[in-house]
């Protein structure tokens, strides 16, 4: 399904393996280069060679003047490879790309960086494959979203809607198949720690995430980035399937703190979504369908919005356009509602059903699949 994405979650990160040891020489470490040519970069532009820090902060490493359109730089070799990128003084964007101890050749485009071409290194070649997935990922899921609006507001054709949805959702479980595929068979490179993070980032079982990250390598799982996966992997076991719902209270419109303890049902949804987003405010009609269709038989929802400070007007008006008679809570901070935190909700829309115990015996349910599992659910 299409998910509105934290922006800090847009940020991806890589990293590699170290190579070269020679039958047991003493071989002297020689590094590595990077060089490139630039289209449309005037001589003496600076281009500055930055890495990723433990938190995740840009560091510079270095730095070349351009000269006659081109550049280059001679390095020391990396122990572990990390997330690199370059930087075009007076050019906004940035290249990415894998520090390996391979020599690095760059086609830079000053007016479209986002199609530079990188190459050199295991590393990279991976990398880049994974990169054009995405782009194209993303057009395909573009597309969709596209034609899914224009349903949404035009024809409202239900059946349509539901075939497009179900048509993004085998596109999002071929993109899963594909990331567990480089993870098992790249268990050395560290494109498979981007691979895993952004499994979760969109919504992956932690444990089934952390199933692919135990069968990496020891040195992989010792990088900065490894670590913090690994931890944040740990918080979401907490809201994973067969874990008890944290509990939570929080203001609804009126003022008044509702707790999720009060609000149980034999079924309950939990349901984060915000009057900005696009995606939800397109589940909300089959949301209500469910809800109307089951809520005398014991389903409830709490539904926990994620809109912005100062916007409490646009919340209370979405509540009413959308027909949401439910219980609505929301703390107005945006990312950082502490109920969000607590969940580890990075995209919305997501939900979390509960049983008549508080237990989660389901997430991310939509349309057709939501309705049927509660059905399932009360008949038991």
């Amino acid at each position: 399904m299409y998910f509105c994405l934290k922006h800090t979650e847009m940020k991806r990160f890589f990293t590699a393996i170290a190579i070269l040891a020679i039958l047991g020489c003493a071989k002297e470490k020689e590094g590595y280069s990077i060089s490139g040519d630039l289209k449309n970069i005037e001589d003496g532009k600076m281009i500055y060679l930055s890495e990723l820090d433990a938190n995740n902060q840009p560091k510079k490493l270095d730095s070349v003047a351009v000269k006659d359109g081109q550049f280059m730089l001679d390095l020391p070799e990396v122990e572990a490879s990390n997330l690199n990128f370059l930087t075009i003084e007076g050019v906004r964007g940035n290249v990415l790309f894998v520090s390996e101890n391979e020599p690095i050749e760059f086609q830079i485009y000053k007016d479209s960086l986002q199609t530079s071409e990188v190459k050199g290194g295991k590393e990279n070649k991976l990398l880049y494959a994974y990169l054009d997935h995405i782009k194209e990922l993303n057009m395909k899921v573009g597309k969709i979203r596209t034609d899914l609006r224009m349903q949404a507001t035009t024809t409202r054709d239900s059946s349509a809607m539901a075939n497009l949805q179900k048509e993004e959702e085998g596109l999002r479980n071929s993109d899963i198949a594909y990331k567990k595929k480089i993870a098992k068979e790249n268990p050395n490179n560290f494109v498979s720690i981007l691979v895993l993070s952004d499994m979760i980032n969109m919504g992956a079982s932690a444990n089934e995430v952390k199933e692919l990250f135990v069968n990496l390598s020891e040195k992989i799982k010792q990088t900065s980035i490894a670590k913090a996966l690994k931890e944040n992997l740990d918080k979401r076991s907490a809201t994973e399937i067969g874990s008890k719902a944290p509990e939570f209270t929080a203001p609804n419109p009126q003022g008044e703190q509702i707790a999720l303890k009060d609000v149980l049902g034999k079924v309950t949804l939990i349901d984060f979504w915000a009057a900005w987003c696009k995606p939800c405010r397109v589940e909300n009609p089959n949301v209500v369908k469910v809800y109307e269709k089951y809520h005398d038989k014991g389903f409830n929802i709490l539904g926990v919005s994620l809109d912005r400070a100062g916007q409490k007007d646009r919340w209370v008006q979405a509540i009413k356009d959308d027909n949401l008679t439910w219980e609505q809570v929301s703390n107005l901070q945006f990312w950082n509602d502490p109920v969000a935190t607590l969940y580890n909700v990075r995209a919305i829309p997501a939900a979390f059903l509960l049983d008549e115990n508080g237990v989660i015996v389901a997430t991310n349910l939509r349309g057709e699949a939501l309705e049927a599992k509660v059905k399932e659910l009360l008949e038991k």
